[in-house]
């Protein structure tokens, strides 16, 4: 089983760098959103730092959902679903192995950026901190989440807008404690509970998410 998970998630490693125009998409769209977000607000710095972190986490949310769509298109289109079904490890342990592959491709670059846009928008350090404590909790989330929706809707047409309709609701826990703990970072005031109760929906999420979205894959492919 293990050789299985790590060569699943090496083959979609391989794929993902072999795409890299898709790989970049989300990426160039996050740093776009953070580029123009302080002229909505010209030359007013405080209110640009007390709304940064907010619009942050929205701009990572929304490009995390817009790489959401390549989890299992290319696997969907040649037939490499079916093979999946069909192996003898349990296809919720190979859905948690793409999952995983999603978000090191995706995630982890957010996060980088997410915090050098956080110096850059003269964010404090305690602020900058939380802010990559939350991304390295909440991201994860997303691509677990964003898995079950997209294994619903793989290979049906327009599936980007159906999506986002799914699954912005249910990204909203995430964003609310990710931005409240970064707030309360920067005011001064303790966020240790906030990030409690995000360490708790990743740990419900990897034990529910795989086996959901499995079982989504089977409901699609029968």
């Amino acid at each position: 089983m293990t050789s299985l998970f790590l060569g699943t998630l090496q083959r979609d490693l391989k794929l993902a760098f072999r795409r890299r125009s898709e790989l970049a998409n989300p990426l160039v769209f996050f740093v776009v959103v953070i580029t123009l977000f302080p002229f909505a607000f010209g030359a007013n710095a405080e209110l640009i730092q007390l709304l940064s972190a907010g619009m942050i986490w929205i701009a990572a949310l929304l490009a995390s959902t817009l790489s959401l769509d390549g989890m299992f298109r290319s696997d969907y289109e040649d037939g490499c679903l079916d093979d999946l079904i069909l192996a003898s490890s349990p296809l919720g342990l190979l859905v948690l192995a793409k999952i995983l592959s999603h978000w090191l491709i995706n995630g982890i670059p957010l996060i980088i950026v997410s915090v050098l846009a956080g110096l850059l928008l003269s964010l404090s350090a305690d602020t900058v901190l939380a802010l990559c404590v939350t991304l390295l909790i909440g991201t994860p989330v997303l691509s677990l989440l964003g898995a079950i929706t997209v294994a619903l809707t793989v290979g049906l047409r327009n599936a980007g807008m159906l999506l986002s309709l799914i699954l912005l609701p249910l990204y909203m826990p995430v964003l609310i404690f990710s931005v409240v703990a970064v707030d309360n970072a920067r005011a001064g005031l303790p966020y240790t509970a906030e990030l409690y109760f995000l360490a708790g929906i990743l740990v419900l999420a990897l034990t529910l998410c795989p086996l959901a979205t499995a079982a989504a894959i089977r409901v699609r492919m029968s």
